[in-house]
């Protein structure tokens, strides 16, 4: 399987990940190239099996680097996509001290529903999601990433 892995990456968390990921599919006989979007033409991607998107969360939405560039993929419908973010981990409210659930994180977490739409409307098929939790602005990631990066590799070489 071939897959073409593109990503954005400010504080280094999303390219660990992407090394990670590429690390995970080689031991399943893949073989990963990992791009960073602000280096790649969206409308000049090499063939793949397989797209990955990735892109932190920035105010709860993907960055604006990659949601131009998902803007701008010219990919045939069809083609086979995942997407594998990195997110702000849940902190509790200072207030109460909850930490919120998923429905109400995901109200305010929109980057895998707003990736998933722009390539969803260009008739793209999803083949899989999941994120990684960043502590804090800048890191690290959260204990246990390597295993959920091994789980969304599993996800994938089932396909």
């Amino acid at each position: 399987m071939k897959i073409e892995y593109y990503h954005d990456s400010k504080y280094g968390n999303g390219a660990a990940v992407a090394e990670e990921f590429k690390h995970q599919m080689a031991a399943k006989g893949a073989s990963v190239n990992i791009h960073a979007v602000k280096d790649s033409d969206a409308k000049q991607l090499p063939p793949a099996d397989l797209y990955v998107f990735s892109s932190p969360a920035r105010l709860g939405s993907p960055t604006s680097s990659v949601t131009s560039f998902l803007e701008e993929l010219d990919l045939p419908e069809g083609t086979k996509y995942a997407i594998f973010t990195t997110e702000s981990a849940p902190a509790p409210d200072k207030k109460t001290g909850k930490v919120p659930t998923d429905e109400e994180l995901s109200k305010r977490q929109r980057v895998i529903a707003r990736m998933n739409s722009i390539l969803q409307g260009k008739g793209l098929s999803k083949v899989a999601e999941g994120k990684v939790h960043v502590i804090g602005i800048k890191g690290p990631l959260e204990e246990g990433w390597k295993k959920k990066v091994a789980a969304f590799a599993d996800s994938i070489s089932g396909q």
